[in-house]
C-alpha cells in the first residue's frame, strides 16, 4: 500500500489492487463491448445497479446512451456523481 501526503494533510493509504485495471464485457443494445474500470468502480457500480433494482448491464446501457464521450470515463463521473450525492 502507498502512501501519499501533502504538506500539513493527512497521511493517504492507496491500495495499488484498487488501482489496476479489470476488463469486463458486458452487451449493450444486442453488442458485446469490453470495458476497462479499476475495482473500486466495479464494486460501486454493481452497489448502485442492485440499489436501483437494475442488472448491471442495464445501468451501463441507461450511462451509454446519455454519455457524450468515452463509456469508462462517463462510467467513473457517474459514480463519482452518486456518490458526492450521498447514494
Amino acid at each position: 500500500m502507498a502512501e501519499v501526503r501533502a504538506e500539513g494533510a493527512p497521511t493517504i493509504a492507496l491500495d495499488p489492487g484498487d488501482q489496476r485495471l479489470e476488463k469486463h464485457s458486458v452487451t449493450l443494445f444486442q453488442h458485446r463491448t469490453s470495458l476497462s474500470l479499476e475495482p473500486p468502480f466495479w464494486a460501486a457500480l454493481r452497489r448502485l445497479a442492485a440499489a436501483r433494482g437494475q442488472s448491471l448491464n442495464a445501468l451501463i446501457a441507461e450511462i451509454d446512451a446519455a454519455r457524450s464521450g468515452n463509456l469508462s470515463s462517463a462510467l467513473r463521473v457517474w459514480v463519482l456523481q452518486q456518490i458526492s450525492a450521498g447514494r
